[in-house]
């Protein structure tokens, strides 16, 4: 590609960068009045969380459900789950850039935003997990005990927080040759982009082997554990980016073609139904061979000894999934768009409870030595899910405020009178 030409009287590269991030700042403090209200609602939310774990934090893990039974709770479920919307932040990619889809182009950032904002989630619940946040920094490498490359937590930090690196390198460099008005250089987007899409099957992949290399938990063991996560992954992340974009075009106006969710439509279609596939032979290998190994599939699914506390979840997951599968393969699926929002919520909703409270809790019960102890979040867990969910949206609203400017045109370093266009574009959900 050749770079566009620029008249002689615009700044050179650097001397547009502070120009960049100030108005990316003041984009992301300025709106009309529905942004200050979602932002101040989400705001409200995130600090009731916080409040939560500053207690949390001063009273220890008493205050939540968790045992020495079950250690991985309602936080581990969610960071498991957000690592699969990062992941499906990657079905733009692939048709723009392995298929030369022209239409995806101008959205395929919507993806890598989303996957930022589910990245530092994840980050998140994996720091309100640890019971000593302080100790955290044994994680990082150089200062403390990484343990690599024997330990399958060492290659879950390296790939996440690469995989942040990797998108946000990727979308500031778009967004600020966006702003520019030049043409962005292949050699410093393009391999990482490639990058990005192997990079974000390995995050998920390694996620999975961090709990089926777990020997101790039957339930986890299956190698069809590492296709599943990828399975729901591309269902969930494609599906939040469809309601993004339907939330932009109705809230926010901003002129979105229908090609990029049409595509998006015809990968959940066929996504959806690889899922749906996969957990029904995991449900015939668990039940149909039997065996003790069986018990805690036996309690999600119908409980065990009296005890049946995840039996509503799980079925509430699968009807979540069919009755997002049965929307999407509708005709009215790629004609009206309340019938794709619908799918989309019902199919994102079926994902979170299956990979989170169907796929963690239940690998702890029954215990290794075959004691039922049940697990339900406390108030407290709730909150700090709630707050970190908050902040997550914050970060993805914050961003798309800068991008859609830019990528529309409002916005670029040479209209100076562009601020105060783009200042009122409306934020996204």
């Amino acid at each position: 590609m050749t770079r566009l030409s620029m008249p002689s009287d615009r700044p050179s590269h650097w001397l547009s960068y502070p120009r960049f991030v100030g108005r990316s700042l003041r984009l992301a403090t300025d709106g009309p009045r529905s942004f200050y209200v979602w932002m101040t609602l989400l705001t409200a939310v995130f600090l009731v969380g916080a409040n939560a774990w500053a207690n949390q934090v001063a009273h220890g893990m008493i205050l939540t459900n968790m045992t020495d039974h079950v250690s991985w709770g309602l936080y581990i479920a969610n960071f498991t789950f957000m690592v699969g919307v990062a992941d499906g932040g990657v079905m733009m990619v692939i048709p723009a850039y392995l298929y030369h889809d022209r239409r995806m182009h101008d959205v395929v950032i919507l993806g890598e935003l989303l996957a930022i904002a589910a990245i530092v989630m994840c980050l998140m619940f994996v720091t309100v997990d640890l019971g000593r946040p302080d100790r955290f920094w044994h994680l990082i490498p150089g200062l403390g005990r990484f343990n690599f490359p024997v330990s399958m937590l060492t290659w879950d930090v390296i790939v996440l927080n690469g995989y942040l690196l990797l998108n946000l390198h990727i979308c500031g460099y778009l967004l600020y040759m966006r702003f520019l008005g030049r043409t962005p250089n292949p050699r410093w987007y393009l391999p990482f982009v490639m990058l990005s899409i192997v990079w974000a099957i390995s995050i998920h992949t390694v996620t999975a082997f961090l709990y089926c290399g777990l020997g101790g938990r039957p339930f986890w063991n299956s190698a069809l554990l590492a296709p599943r996560f990828l399975a729901s992954a591309f269902v969930s992340g494609p599906a939040f980016i469809i309601i993004t974009m339907f939330a932009l075009r109705r809230i926010a106006r901003v002129p979105l073609p229908d090609g990029p969710i049409q595509t998006l439509v015809k990968i959940v279609r066929v996504t959806i139904l690889i899922n749906l596939l996969m957990v029904v032979s995991e449900v015939f290998t668990e039940f149909y061979t039997g065996g003790t190994h069986t018990s805690s599939a036996h309690y999600l699914f119908f409980g065990l000894h009296g005890f049946n506390g995840l039996v509503p979840w799980i079925w509430t997951a699968i009807a979540c999934n069919v009755v997002a599968a049965i929307l999407f393969l509708h005709p009215a699926a790629l004609s009206r768009m309340w019938v794709v929002v619908l799918a989309c919520a019902a199919a994102f909703t079926g994902a979170w409870i299956e990979k989170g409270m169907g796929l963690i809790v239940p690998g702890f019960i029954p215990s290794t030595l075959h004691e039922i102890v049940e697990y339900a979040p406390s108030l407290t867990e709730w909150k700090i899910t709630a707050g970190t969910w908050a902040f997550g949206l914050m970060v993805y609203t914050i961003a798309l405020k800068i991008a859609i400017p830019i990528l529309s045109g409002r916005l670029d370093g040479y209209d100076v009178g562009a601020d105060d266009d783009a200042s009122g574009a409306a934020p996204a959900s």
